[in-house]
């Protein structure tokens, strides 16, 4: 039938005599209106580099650039939608690892950022406060050891009035050592050490923030896979991520009546200086080759999930870990 042709539907002539609704021409150009074309896909499998790695250590804490292969963050391949316009976050251990692909997404997303992290690190750092600029937004970088409580008061302090205010808060540094032997290899002195960096300076820092955290705001916690399927090499680790668990989950109900929401993000293997600081060599060349995609996260595949919890996307969501683990997560 010829769409124009009005004498083959007499109820629509009818209608369109009486005004009642306008006649629908069709054009050849509009009919052959090309489709989208469907979205390039990539498989996980090898969207990253895979074991063997090449055989590598460095002393604590280590630099990125001195990684092979070097992480990838999403430095080329971030790219915000304004999910956090306005916003101000401070981020521990943002100079490496999750914290600095956090530190990326959060600024690409209208962020402005300040960020802890050790003195050693400094040319990690200063990267980050010139990735953070050149998105437009304000870089506070704060060095300074979170093993101190007082420091853990002025990181918050100095954050605040950087920013001026804070409003997402990402405890994320962790200090870990595996030991072959096991128990028998934790000296008392590496076990304050995990507890002091894991767990007390996020009781610190969470605490100290919370007079400067609006209705609205969120904090984010970076547990592990560890806290659910510990390795014998990690026992003071894995002790410090169910801490984390737990202290997210009960801070997470005090904090829902004021509107604070409070969640966790459960990684497992990724590439990040902590591995190649606190692994053997040989353990490094086959890190992440254990888990169902058979390869480490690059610290870029966490970010968006750090932007959504971040953000009001997720407004009803509190309380929870979630699972980067590459398939592994027994949650």
């Amino acid at each position: 039938m010829d769409p124009k042709n009005t004498s083959e539907n007499p109820s629509r002539r009818r209608a369109i005599q009486a005004g009642l609704v306008a006649p629908v021409l069709l054009t050849g150009a509009a009919s052959a209106r090309p489709k989208a074309a469907p979205p390039t896909l990539k498989s996980p499998l090898g969207l990253h580099p895979k074991p063997p790695f090449q055989k590598q250590k460095q002393e604590w804490p280590g630099l990125t650039s001195k990684m092979e292969p070097k992480p990838d963050h999403g430095e080329k391949s971030y790219k915000g939608s304004g999910k956090l316009a306005g916003r101000r976050a401070l981020i521990t251990g943002g100079d490496s690892g999750i914290g600095r692909a956090a530190a990326i997404a959060f600024a690409r997303e209208g962020a402005d950022v300040a960020f802890g992290y050790l003195p050693q690190e400094e040319p990690d750092a200063k990267e980050v406060v010139e990735l953070i600029r050149a998105e437009g937004r304000k870089a506070v970088p704060l060095p300074g050891d979170i093993r101190d409580e007082t420091f853990c008061k002025q990181l918050v302090a100095a954050a605040v009035k950087g920013l001026g205010g804070l409003d997402i808060l990402v405890n994320n540094a962790a200090y870990q050592m595996a030991q072959a032997k096991g128990l028998e290899g934790v000296t008392t002195e590496q076990f304050d050490r995990v507890f002091k960096t894991n767990v007390y300076a996020m009781f610190w820092i969470t605490k100290e923030a919370l007079a400067h955290l609006p209705a609205g705001a969120a904090v984010i916690n970076t547990a592990s896979i560890q806290a659910y399927e510990p390795s014998k090499e990690l026992i003071d680790y894995a002790q410090t991520k169910a801490a984390i668990v737990s202290f997210t989950k009960s801070v997470a109900k005090s904090l829902a009546e004021k509107g604070v929401r409070v969640n966790a993000v459960a990684p497992g293997p990724v590439w990040t200086p902590l591995i190649v600081t606190t692994m053997s060599p040989e353990k490094v060349m086959s890190f992440g080759g254990d888990v169902p995609l058979a390869r480490p996260a690059q610290p870029a595949e966490l970010a968006p999930t750090f932007v959504y919890l971040a953000s009001a996307d997720a407004s009803y969501v509190t309380g929870e870990v979630f699972g980067n683990t590459g398939g592994k997560a027994p949650f």
